[in-house]
C-alpha cells in the first residue's frame, strides 16, 4: 500500500478505492466507478460518479441520481493512527456533465482522520 492513503468512514486506509462514501452518517452521497489516473505522495486524481440522494420529499423517500465527476485528493498530512503513513485531508469534486440542482460545479470537502 502506498505511503499516502485516503481514510474511509471506518478509519481504514484506502489506496485507489473503487468506491468512497462521502456521507458517512446517512449514506446519501457516495463516489462509485472510480478510476485513478494518478496516485502520488502529494495528490491523487481520478474520475467517477457521485451518486446522490435527492431527498425529495425527504431522504428516506428520495431517489439516487448519478453525476460524473473529476476527483482530486490533496493536502496530505501525517496520519496519527499509523506512523509513516500520510493521508489526504481534502477532496475536490468537479461535476463534468450535468450537476445536482442547487450545487456549485465544484465542491471541496475536508476529509477525516
Amino acid at each position: 500500500m502506498p505511503d499516502t492513503v485516503v481514510v474511509d468512514c471506518f478509519s481504514d486506509p484506502q489506496a485507489r478505492p473503487d468506491t468512497f462514501l462521502i456521507a458517512c452518517g446517512d449514506g446519501n452521497s457516495i463516489l462509485t466507478d472510480l478510476r485513478w489516473s494518478a496516485w502520488k505522495p502529494k495528490f491523487a486524481t481520478g474520475s467517477g460518479l457521485n451518486v446522490l440522494n435527492d431527498c425529495r420529499p425527504y431522504c428516506a423517500a428520495g431517489k439516487f441520481h448519478s453525476y460524473p465527476v473529476a476527483v482530486r485528493l490533496d493536502r496530505p498530512e501525517p496520519w496519527q493512527k499509523h506512523s509513516g503513513k500520510q493521508h489526504y485531508t481534502e477532496m475536490r469534486l468537479v461535476y463534468t456533465g450535468h450537476k445536482p440542482p442547487q450545487m456549485p460545479r465544484e465542491v471541496t470537502y475536508r476529509l477525516w482522520n
